[in-house]
């Protein structure tokens, strides 16, 4: 199966503004991570607006996994592309981040201002079980997508109970997509060791050819914060982050804290936090950083320079990805990608669950949102304002 943009010509302008807008009230409302915020995109771009197939967008959960860069923001840009072109893929990805800069830009004056961070904390409260429920519901259709014989749910579960064990989730990614091939594969693969020397390697190399497309550079730290050094900075980190936006905070704090020293060991933990009470993409941290350290000018390059990899990345990608399908090997190695990408997700929700009803009126949340999610089909915008009202009711009122 193919993926490439829509070719339907009807209404090109409507289409972009449909992309914009989509993404725009996702980067608003998209509490709580990436699996969150990817759960959202399933439901509004495969369920509701039923612009991809569950296979299709599968297909980019899997693929923008093994590039660098945050997950959400890259699924963002490659379904823009494919719905409206070259146009949509720069438009969505800054509908989908803009939201969250500015908000995290806003929190980053009044800490730079009153040195405190708001108190939001009964309304994340009953966020976060709310958004749980988007997650499950997002896996149950996922799933049952993905889930397309007894070898690619063993192999998922597999990967899901490796991550929660600890392992790395980009060993266990790549290492789930490289077995499973050879597994779903494994006529062929006893047919091409028949061949002579030489003639199989090249068979089995193939699927994995788009990896080394990838360039990582690399940027000397300098011990004076410049605009200049600050873009590098960042643009370092988008371009060789891998997995979730969590990653994000074990690179800020290597290179902020301890080797270049621009902030305390408490102002990163403040600049984590503001991302956490922000919705859309995690790396809107980078807005934070960059204001606390260079005001308006440094909080605007911080956040571009993060995010600018991914464009490119997914640019590059959304080049490779039709051939993928074309090649039993490939197909067989995405199919196993995608299962493994949902068995990551399903390792954080139990995770996230874990974390997250540790009290009844959490458990509570969690259950109405999962029945109205799966049974009524409530959109992840009610569900998320849901979430925050009930919360403000539960913890914030008594």
């Amino acid at each position: 199966m193919s993926i490439s943009p829509d070719p339907v010509p009807a209404s090109f302008k409507s289409r972009l503004v449909q992309v914009v807008l989509l993404f725009a009230k996702l980067g608003a409302i998209g509490f709580g991570g990436p699996a969150v915020t990817i759960a959202m995109m399933q439901d509004e771009v495969v369920v509701r607006r039923k612009w991809l197939s569950q296979e299709q967008f599968l297909d980019l959960v899997g693929t923008t996994n093994l590039i660098p860069g945050p997950n959400a923001t890259e699924i963002a840009i490659h379904v823009g592309y494919l719905r409206a072109g070259w146009p949509g893929l720069l438009l969505s990805g800054i509908g989908f981040i803009v939201p969250a800069a500015l908000i995290t830009g806003a929190i980053a004056w009044a800490y730079a201002r009153y040195g405190a961070l708001p108190q939001l904390a009964p309304f994340l409260q009953g966020i976060k079980p709310a958004v749980l429920a988007v997650i499950v519901a997002a896996l149950w259709r996922m799933g049952k997508a993905a889930a397309k014989s007894w070898k690619l749910v063993a192999l998922g579960a597999a990967v899901a109970v490796a991550s929660l064990a600890g392992v790395n989730e980009i060993l266990a990614l790549f290492a789930g997509g490289i077995l499973g091939m050879f597994w779903l594969q494994a006529d062929r693969l006893r047919a091409l060791l028949r061949r002579p020397p030489g003639m199989g390697l090249l068979g089995l190399a193939a699927p994995l050819w788009p990896l080394a497309q990838v360039a990582w550079p690399a940027v000397a730290a300098s011990a004076e914060v410049s605009l200049w050094d600050l873009w590098l900075f960042f643009l370092k980190i988008g371009s060789v982050m891998y997995g979730s936006g969590y990653v994000l905070v074990a690179f800020l704090q290597g290179g902020l804290v301890e080797e270049l020293g621009w902030l305390s060991q408490q102002q990163l933990l403040d600049a984590i936090a503001a991302g956490q009470l922000t919705p859309g993409p995690l790396l809107s941290t980078a807005t934070f950083v960059g204001y606390l350290l260079r005001g308006l000018p440094g909080a605007a390059l911080a956040t571009i320079a993060v995010f600018l990899p991914s464009f490119v990345f997914v640019a590059a990608l959304s080049r490779i990805l039709p051939r993928f399908r074309r090649s039993p090997w490939a197909a067989a190695f995405l199919d196993a990608i995608n299962i493994c990408s949902i068995g990551l997700m399903a390792a954080v929700s139990i995770e996230l669950g874990l974390a997250t009803l540790s009290s009844w009126p959490a458990v509570g949340i969690a259950l109405l949102a999962a029945v109205a999610a799966l049974r009524w089909k409530v959109g992840s915008a009610w569900l998320v304002l849901g979430g925050a009202i009930a919360g403000w009711l539960a913890y914030g009122l008594f």
